[in-house]
């Protein structure tokens, strides 16, 4: 297991508790209390972290290496029912975004992601969970589709952003990501959006458009990144934790700014920790999200999705 730089207290007390439990099983000392005391400083320990955690270290957790990814959501929630599409029907499949149909509850939903890679060779296979162009004009064609057969889109977020290679740009990434905008705003299904992880720039965005925005309470949602901003605003990475401050990307910052409409608790520790607890609380989510607008028409739909979008941003002074 991994621990981030924060986590290193944790570390020591799992550590202490570790070869306390080794002692008992090899001598004949009763070292029972001895755990007991370590195990009640190691919660409290961890509470006390994971209570007044920065947004910093709030990014940090949703890059954890051990954190579920898009994959791990859809075998969790579908089982064996998810059937993955490829393509776009222009260029070629790309690899960084996932979608099909799957069934959560006894509902078909049509399930589309980033998916980032476990190791250095999946990572490159993946591109990082960066979606090309054609990335996102599968999205859309996977959208209209479930649009044509009355099926709703769940969308899981979770990339650094789009590629911003110079083929990307050559093959229109701007505009796919802007089509995409367009097309989900008037889409005539519920859309649910679920940020598991970064939710980065237009990257996250071009399928981050939804009647119900969820955000796992361990994610980020932000134009652009700490470390992009920091590097943007004083031409170096060292100031990340003070743009991760600034940015306001916490998922707190984002329902406060009511960009998001709900937050998804994760086990103590990061949604990575309880990997089960997490499945089935985000899956709750979605089936209750889901009924809330299943029996709206399109027009209902489509201007009350509208209308959500237009608010955002009001403020008074």
């Amino acid at each position: 297991m991994e621990y981030l730089e924060f986590e290193l207290p944790i570390k020591e007390l799992e550590d202490q508790l570790q070869k306390c439990q080794v002692i008992g099983e090899e001598s004949d000392v009763d070292v029972t209390e001895t755990c007991q005391q370590i195990e009640k400083k190691l919660l409290a320990t961890k509470k006390d972290i994971y209570k007044n955690l920065t947004a910093w270290q709030r990014v940090q957790l949703s890059r954890h290496p051990d954190r579920p990814y898009t994959l791990d959501y859809i075998k969790a929630l579908c089982g064996d029912t998810f059937l993955e599409l490829h393509g776009d029907r222009n260029f070629k499949d790309d690899k960084a975004m996932i979608g099909g149909l799957g069934k959560i509850g006894d509902q078909s939903f049509m399930i589309i992601g980033q998916q980032k890679g476990y190791n250095t060779k999946t990572r490159q296979y993946r591109n990082f969970g960066m979606a090309n162009p054609e990335g996102y004009r599968k999205a859309l064609r996977l959208m209209k589709s479930a649009e044509k057969f009355g099926i709703p889109v769940v969308t899981l977020l979770d990339t650094p952003g789009a590629y911003p290679g110079l083929e990307a740009e050559e093959r229109g990434q701007g505009e796919a990501i802007a089509r995409n905008i367009l097309e989900m705003t008037r889409l005539k299904v519920p859309i649910i959006t679920v940020v598991i992880g970064e939710g980065a720039s237009g990257g996250a965005l071009g399928i981050g458009v939804g009647d119900k925005i969820l955000m796992l309470e361990n994610t980020w949602y932000s134009v652009i990144s700490p470390e992009s901003c920091s590097s943007i605003l004083w031409r170096s990475w060292e100031f990340k934790e003070r743009a991760a401050d600034a940015l306001k990307l916490t998922a707190t910052d984002m329902k406060k700014m009511k960009i998001v409409d709900q937050i998804v608790k994760e086990p103590l520790g990061g949604a990575h920790k309880d990997r089960e607890t997490t499945f089935k609380t985000v899956k709750e989510a979605i089936i209750e999200s889901y009924g809330q607008f299943k029996d709206l028409s399109p027009k209902e739909l489509i201007a009350k999705r509208i209308d959500k979008y237009a608010k955002i941003g009001e403020f008074k002074d």
